[in-house]
């Protein structure tokens, strides 16, 4: 199958939510039926191949969609310190007392630090502070979020995550990433050890991407477990539907998984499931043994080609390198997308807005070179323009 995966992609140039599409005979789940369980990496530890994203506020008193995922044998929760404002681990804290077993839950957390406040220090701090609201005594995994500087994988912070799990606070240890510098990242934290895991940007349109491929292989032989994120590689709904995806088997977002699942190296996909019926309709996928067609992978590859211009591959070091300031090109992308293909225009704006005015507006700048620098294609004042007129408080 990853052959066949690779032979697909050469024929062509979030979160996980399941978009619009055709198939006839979409996978249901039967009763009794749970989501396959595999090995993350070489910790010895078993995970579903489905795990919910905690990027969300949840219902405190009881989540449909966290019982429900937990039933189907989704028992993952990936969170983070910054989620919903803060509110995503008070959320979740009810949920894990009602399991009455913390042993039957894998929650995994994330702190995210910049600049100087990025001190192992800092990490552990923050770290007993996601506990303490968790209302846990030990994450199973402890996450670096949204690290984007190599620096973050040097001695000392290589050693913090060795004192944290020395600790008893996190069984395992690793980071997050999603910038344009996630095959650097990958070779290092392959070359320096003590990485049990990484999350990072993965989708139907990476395929073709040589230099991420070789950083992928790299941490697969490390024994380095692999999580996948940003799965749907989403673009708004008018654009989505210019491929009309067709499949007997599956719906286009259930194909995007199938997509990433069908690589052998990717241990698990994380999915904003913001309801039961998507829960429902990711783990029906999982659980599914059909594989994607040639085909199905083929309209995929279109897809890829046919909305590059709408999708941002967060690679910012070569846009903002060509304009002047502090301008934020790919965080304010991101949180367009968040509007536009999330449905989720309160985060967008939160995260919009709590950008300086400098790093968001571009008044007064040529922004020529970055377009035509952008691998993409993007039309980035436009899409600027528009995050401006969309996301603005």
């Amino acid at each position: 199958m990853k052959g066949a995966v690779a032979t697909g992609a050469g024929l062509s140039a979030l979160g996980g939510v399941t978009q619009v599409a055709q198939a006839q005979g979409a996978p249901t789940v039967k009763p009794g039926e749970k989501v396959p369980r595999t090995k993350l990496g070489t910790t010895g530890a078993e995970i579903p191949i489905l795990l919910m994203g905690g990027s969300q506020t949840f219902d405190p008193q009881y989540d449909k969609t966290l019982h429900r995922a937990f039933q189907l044998g989704v028992n993952y929760i990936d969170t983070a310190e910054m989620y919903a404002g803060g509110q995503s681990q008070r959320t979740i804290a009810p949920f894990i007392k009602q399991v009455g077993d913390r042993k039957k839950l894998w929650i995994t957390s994330k702190v995210a630090l910049y600049g100087h406040k990025a001190t192992p220090a800092n990490y552990k701090t923050r770290l007993d502070g996601c506990l303490d609201t968790l209302g846990t005594d030990y994450l199973d995994m402890f996450f670096m979020h949204m690290i984007n500087d190599e620096k973050m994988l040097d001695p000392e912070f290589i050693k913090m995550g060795a004192d944290i799990k020395k600790s008893g606070k996190a069984n395992f240890f690793g980071f997050s990433c999603h910038h344009g510098n996630v095959p650097e990242l990958l070779e290092k934290a392959a070359r320096v050890g003590g990485i049990d895991a990484i999350m990072f940007r993965y989708s139907f349109r990476q395929y073709g991407d040589v230099k991420l491929n070789k950083a992928i292989d790299a941490c697969h032989k490390a024994g380095i477990g692999l999580i996948a994120m940003k799965t749907q590689a989403s673009v708004p709904n008018d654009q989505e539907n210019v491929v009309k995806f067709k499949s007997k088997d599956f719906t286009l977002g259930q194909a995007k998984l199938k997509a990433v699942w069908a690589d052998e190296r990717i241990n698990a996909a994380v999915s904003q499931m913001s309801n039961v019926q998507l829960v429902m309709e990711n783990a029906a996928a999982a659980i599914s043994p059909v594989q994607l067609s040639m085909n199905e992978f083929m309209q995929l590859n279109r897809l890829a080609a046919m909305t590059a211009a709408y999708h941002c591959t967060g690679c910012n070091h070569i846009c903002e390198a060509k304009v002047a300031g502090k301008l934020r090109i790919a965080d304010a992308l991101r949180y367009l997308m968040y509007d536009e293909s999330y449905g989720d225009p309160e985060t967008a704006r939160l995260l919009y807005n709590a950008l300086d005015p400098e790093e968001r507006y571009h008044d007064g700048m040529d922004l020529t070179e970055a377009i035509k620098a952008c691998p993409q294609g993007i039309q980035i004042d436009q899409r600027l323009a528009k995050a401006r007129r969309l996301l603005t408080v």
